[in-house]
């Protein structure tokens, strides 16, 4: 099969064959019709994750139809069309008995523990615990937007947030991430702001449902800012962008007992950013993390897909093939991109 392959961190990939993957006993193998392209893949590439071991087949979040099972594999069979979590959990220990398969400390994760979707065909291990079926109401492409950013999105600012309506939230980013979190704190009633240094991207993050934006090169303090326009700070503030400046905003421009969670990731030179502890302290603010989102979650999120509450093939900015997916791959950390872009075999 065909995939995008490389052998060392930092290295041009290239598009080769590589053999064509088999399952094992708790796991099944599925054809690849669509695949996100995403940040986190070009942290990987840039070697910021440890779990990676070269050579390497990246991606995490994809569609497909399933085209083998391993023999102990009993809720799906060849044919049915699936997508699956980033982060899936082995099943069998405390933690994913816990229903947290999210954070399980033997995860598996395509594009990171595993050769991952930029291929023809990937192999997932742990099916029954942490496949979803998808409805023939739902595209693949669709399908594959669900997988990291917006799953993890709707953890963040559902679950782990516990965003009510009328409540304000602060998004810092307007990426895929941030545009995502946008659209579900809007569909639950609170009213979002949009934090970017890109007009373009500002502008789309009102066509999502930011009541207000932010641009953050134009302004001299966005802390204050924030404040401003919510008349004392936010209730919930969100990094979907993962860095220093954005991570410390996030969590200085909430009011008294606010919720910040943190979804972008601190990778690399960003692993250990700065954090107004004293204000943590002093204002009894809670700070979370989002890191995926479980299997048995997927359909509330569904639900609310099904019943137009949530839009998210509006994300999706541009749609490639596999062969032009190396540049954007490369360029993900100055990409100047509206929205998702998704690979299509």
């Amino acid at each position: 099969m065909k995939a995008m392959y490389y052998e060392l961190f930092g290295s041009r990939p290239e598009i080769r064959d590589v053999p064509d993957p088999t399952p094992g006993d708790d796991g099944v193998v599925i054809k690849v019709a669509a695949t996100g392209l995403c940040r986190s893949d070009w942290h990987g590439w840039k070697g910021h994750d440890p779990d990676i071991h070269l050579p390497h087949v990246p991606g995490h979040e994809f569609a497909g139809r399933i085209v083998a099972t391993g023999r102990n594999v009993k809720r799906y069979r060849v044919g049915q069309r699936v997508t699956v979590p980033f982060v899936s959990g082995c099943g069998h220990c405390a933690v994913c008995h816990s229903g947290n398969q999210q954070v399980c400390p033997d995860q598996f994760q395509p594009g990171f523990t595993h050769w991952g979707s930029f291929a023809e065909c990937v192999a997932i291990d742990y099916a029954d615990t942490n496949l979803v079926a998808l409805p023939d109401s739902i595209d693949d492409a669709t399908a594959a937007s669900l997988g990291c950013r917006f799953a993890t999105s709707f953890r963040a600012v559902v679950d782990q947030a516990r965003t009510r309506p009328g409540e304000w939230i602060a998004v810092h980013g307007a990426g895929g991430v941030g545009l995502s979190a946008i659209m579900i704190a809007t569909a639950l009633g609170a009213n979002a702001i949009a934090i970017d240094i890109a007009d373009d991207k500002l502008d789309f993050a009102r066509q999502c449902g930011a009541v207000a934006t932010i641009n953050a090169a134009e302004v001299t303090d966005v802390v204050a800012a924030v404040r401003d326009i919510t008349a004392g700070g936010a209730h919930v503030s969100i990094d979907a962008l993962g860095h220093p400046t954005t991570c410390y905003n996030s969590i200085s421009c909430l009011r008294r007992r606010g919720r910040h969670v943190q979804v972008g990731l601190m990778l690399g030179d960003h692993a250990n950013p700065a954090i107004p502890m004293s204000r943590v302290i002093g204002h009894e603010l809670e700070i979370y993390g989002s890191h995926g989102m479980q299997a048995w979650r997927y359909d509330a999120m569904l639900d609310m897909l099904a019943a137009g509450k949530i839009a998210p093939q509006k994300l999706i900015g541009k749609r490639i093939g596999l062969e032009q997916a190396v540049e954007p791959l490369m360029a993900m950390d100055r990409s100047d991109g509206i929205g998702i872009t998704v690979i299509e075999f």
